[in-house]
């Protein structure tokens, strides 16, 4: 792998110690320069979860990517610098959508300081730092993250303001890869995938975050909230590019379908 070429397209030119500070200075450049995305199977093209291929993607075409690409590439990275990286095996809300939920979900424990830490750059930007596997939270603007513990499992939260918190269980386990492979293969292809029904793209940069589903754009930051519900297929395009740095414009091959699913969910205003 090419690491000079990855931290040219993060922007990071800092010490590379395998040590907490430069831990959380590569997952916030991460973060910064990769949104999470799911074009590619918007438009019908096959996600793989080789290495080789993740790093032509969201490095040399500079994309984004969903949760196997990003933290298999971060995860290659740390692991080239001399962390120590596991693997961990997740489920989505699978205290809602049962154990089938398993493996919906790549995130990463690196070792340091005598403990484990979770750091995920591939859930949309909600953790922004590193979090000691413990109970406890934190707030990482705009948004408060949590780890708790529920009957045996590990329960990470993000919540924004007093909404109802978007969460995955895990245990501190090496994952399945084979159950990575499949799922990867099912999120991508299986009509009832979320990844299937919705356009969505998201990135932290700092302390405010920008949210794209279907034709919503959600800005949170110091300031609040705002909402911004695209006109065209115009529009989607220029937003991806300005936005979230996406040069796509295939994209706008999308706007019907966008379109037909916002008025599905938002009947009122169709």
């Amino acid at each position: 792998m090419d690491l000079q070429a990855y931290f040219a397209r993060i922007g990071h030119d800092g010490p590379l110690a395998p040590d907490r500070a430069t831990l959380t200075a590569l997952m916030q450049a991460h973060l910064a320069a990769f949104p999470f995305e799911n074009l590619d199977v918007q438009l019908g093209r096959p996600v793989s979860i080789e290495p080789e291929a993740i790093f032509e993607k969201l490095v040399v075409r500079r994309r984004g990517g969903w949760c196997f690409e990003q933290n298999g590439l971060f995860g290659r990275v740390l692991e080239a610098l001399g962390f120590d990286v596991r693997r961990i095996s997740a489920g989505v809300m699978r205290h809602v959508h049962g154990e089938g939920a398993m493996g919906n979900h790549l995130a990463l424990m690196v070792a340091l300081e005598g403990r484990p830490w979770l750091v995920d750059v591939g859930f949309g930007g909600m953790q922004a730092a590193p979090l000691p596997l413990a109970p406890g939270s934190e707030h990482h603007p705009p948004y408060d993250v949590a780890l708790r513990r529920v009957e045996g499992w590990w329960r990470f939260e993000e919540r924004y303001g007093e909404g109802d918190p978007f969460s995955y269980d895990f245990h501190d386990a090496p994952a399945d890869e084979a159950l990575f492979a499949r799922r990867c293969s099912e999120l991508q292809r299986q009509p009832e995938s979320p990844f299937v029904q919705n356009l969505v793209v998201l990135q932290r940069r700092g302390d405010r975050h920008t949210t794209l589903r279907g034709r919503v754009l959600t800005r949170r930051g110091p300031a609040g909230e705002t909402h911004e519900l695209l006109p065209d297929a115009e529009a989607l395009v220029e937003r991806l590019e300005r936005c979230f740095g996406l040069r796509l414009p295939e994209a706008a091959d999308l706007w019907g379908t966008v379109c037909a699913r916002h008025a599905a969910l938002f009947p009122d205003e169709a």
